[in-house]
């Protein structure tokens, strides 16, 4: 995904933060999370986006026959929720820590919707980030439709190492990612 050069490092966390701002930072405060917590539940009111401090957020539904599905495992600098920004009144996703030590700036959708409104560029990195999402939200499911499971292994390896991968010697690469062998299952 070469095409996703604008985000690549980039931590919108320190961007985006209300307390960046000095109108928002005495009405705001960080969320501490321990692994298992969740932070908000399908059919929860969508009325803010988190942005992660520090930690690893999963983001989720369960099926009909009570089993997990897991969309994306998030990190320090991503933001989630972003949907409520769009409109959405209730999530159908759940948003759970997955660390001892996770930390997360909520931000209410006025206050986003008034940062976004006062600085463009705080609305073009939002907006460039939802359309990265969606992105690759599409491209997974053409994955699924069109691709056998070799293929869908072999494309989730590819990105995990543009992800999170370096190069190691004799042009090996080393992978280190946030996901278990059954997020990895869930998710090719």
């Amino acid at each position: 995904m070469s095409a996703l050069w604008y985000f690549e490092d980039v931590n919108l966390f320190k961007i985006l933060c209300p307390h960046k701002y000095p109108a928002y930072k005495k009405t705001h405060d960080i969320d501490m999370y321990k692994k298992s917590d969740y932070i908000y539940f399908e059919q929860d009111a969508a009325n803010k986006i988190y942005l992660i401090d520090k930690g690893k957020v999963k983001i989720g539904y369960y099926t009909e026959n009570g089993d997990e599905v897991i969309k994306a495992i998030l990190t320090k600098g991503e933001i989630f929720g972003e949907k409520a920004i769009l409109g959405e009144q209730t999530r159908n996703e759940f948003a759970q820590s997955i660390d001892n030590t996770t930390s997360i700036c909520p931000v209410s959708i006025d206050t986003m919707l008034s940062l976004m409104r006062d600085n463009v560029s705080v609305s073009f990195k939002i907006y460039k980030f939802i359309g990265l999402r969606i992105k690759r939200l599409e491209r997974r499911l053409q994955l699924l439709l069109f691709k056998d499971t070799r293929t869908r292994l072999v494309e989730f390896l590819n990105e995990l190492c543009e992800d999170y991968g370096y190069e190691c010697e004799k042009g090996n690469h080393i992978i280190k990612h946030p996901y278990t062998q059954k997020d990895i299952a869930s998710l090719i």
